[in-house]
């Protein structure tokens, strides 16, 4: 519908146009990782196709006191060795130099250059994270305590929000389109993949920085999941302590990190002669109403039929699902029933797996990470592997790819997300076809 005000009568006169736009094409031209298992592509790659864990023991802090004191740590990291200048970096949380980090990587890889490729104007962020900056918080509580309140940073508050990741990318890259922030606890990464996905396929943005970072590998938050009791405490064995689907798991293993993507319309990627990774044709959310830890299976069984429903693909073509498999004896039950749910007798024509067996559990920053690797896997066709599964559950009674990866003609694929307080994300991806 158009409306004209003719102004001589005063008269509305309605008349009928067409107004609708045709969907846009949305395509991964770059990606970027920063993880326990690297940060360059190929060895990032190469590591999962190992089926090496990136777990081992906390040296952070001194975990002795601690149930779990294993967890996927970035070691020996420096954001200088990274272009960061350091008095930058100082202002700074670590989620927030991941996530500048991982988005310089995959801006390189896309080989955009902001401001002479595309308009800055066009050009947005979206990288979210569960939780923020808490070491930054640790740290200031700390000096208040200690010292009191008029040694407190300036930089405290904007160190520590969650929208900072955001911030900082678009200062660090130009980016001056859409830019906010998903905090969505584990569902947050792919959360802001799909959204970032609507708002190009929309027509508001042509380019989208997009994921999630997270650093919680800190006192508070080592404490808080061992007061829940949901962390493995196999201490003494941590690269077999991430164990989807196994009868024998006993908990997740935290992770931190970053995985960001950038994604372009199709037009402006063919425009510019970029490389394409994949298709992105799916997305789905939903919420649970039902617990704030617990999952509920139809929750997430909706979350993925709307992702299939939105990109129009029957349950039949779907090849492979990168799982949210933390490895906690109630989520990939859940999980499991939820892929039944939403794909019948398809499903057991599936491969799934979780690669959280080796990365361990991002959290905010998990949906980041496995978008790359489900682009990685369309583009390779090889599916990466769930290790340390040893002895199936019973109850989780699909092909999880146990222990090696598999070669396969992976057309579409999915990678599900799903966050405390009941919050469910699917993206849908597709080898890429002109």
């Amino acid at each position: 519908m158009a409306f004209f005000i003719d102004n001589s009568e005063l008269t509305i006169i309605v008349l009928d146009t067409e107004v609708s736009r045709m969907k846009q094409r949305v395509v991964v031209t770059g990606m970027g990782v920063m993880t326990s298992l690297g940060s360059d592509l190929k060895e990032f790659w190469g590591n999962l196709m190992e089926g090496k864990s990136g777990v081992s023991h906390v040296e952070a802090f001194d975990v002795s006191e601690y149930s779990t004191q294993i967890a996927a740590e970035v070691k020996n990291f420096n954001p200088e060795d990274y272009n960061i200048d350091k008095k930058e970096a100082r202002r700074m949380d670590r989620f927030v130099q991941f996530a500048v980090v991982a988005s310089t990587l995959a801006i390189k890889d896309a080989k955009l250059n902001i401001g002479e490729d595309v308009d800055p104007e066009l050009v947005g962020v979206m990288i979210g994270s569960g939780i923020g900056g808490l070491g930054t918080w640790e740290d200031q509580h700390n000096i208040l305590l200690e010292k009191g309140p008029k040694r407190v940073s300036p930089f405290f508050i904007p160190m520590m929000i969650a929208n900072m990741a955001s911030g900082q990318v678009s200062m660090v890259t130009g980016a001056k389109g859409p830019n906010s922030t998903a905090v969505t606890a584990c569902a947050t990464g792919t959360h802001s993949i799909g959204d970032s996905f609507k708002l190009i396929q929309r027509g508001d943005a042509e380019v989208m920085i997009c994921g999630g970072a997270e650093a919680t590998i800190r006192p508070t938050g080592m404490a808080g999941f061992c007061s829940m009791r949901a962390m493995s405490t196999r201490n003494d064995e941590p690269t077999k302590a991430s164990r989807p689907f196994d009868i024998d798991r006993d908990g997740f293993i935290m992770g931190e990190g970053s995985g960001v993507l950038v994604l372009e319309s199709l037009e402006h990627a063919v425009k510019r002669g970029a490389h394409i990774y994949a298709e992105i044709i799916g997305y789905g959310m939903s919420g649970d109403a039902h617990h704030m830890t617990e999952p509920d299976p139809d929750g997430a069984a909706r979350c993925m039929v709307k992702a299939l429903k939105d990109g129009a693909i029957d349950p039949s073509e779907v090849d492979y699902i990168n799982a949210h498999g933390t490895s906690t004896s109630v989520g990939d039950r859940s999980e499991t029933t939820a892929i039944k749910k939403a794909f019948g007798d398809a499903a057991y024509k599936l491969a799934v797996s979780s690669t959280k067996s080796m990365t361990g559990h991002l959290l905010g920053a998990a949906g980041g990470v496995e978008a790359v690797i489900l682009g990685l896997t369309l583009e390779n066709g090889i599916i990466p592997p769930t290790i340390n599964l040893d002895n199936q559950d019973p109850e989780c009674d699909l092909d999880y790819v146990p222990n090696k990866p598999r070669k396969a003609d992976v057309r579409i694929a999915m990678s599900n997300s799903f966050g405390f307080g009941g919050h469910n994300a699917t993206i849908v991806m597709k080898k890429y076809e002109a």
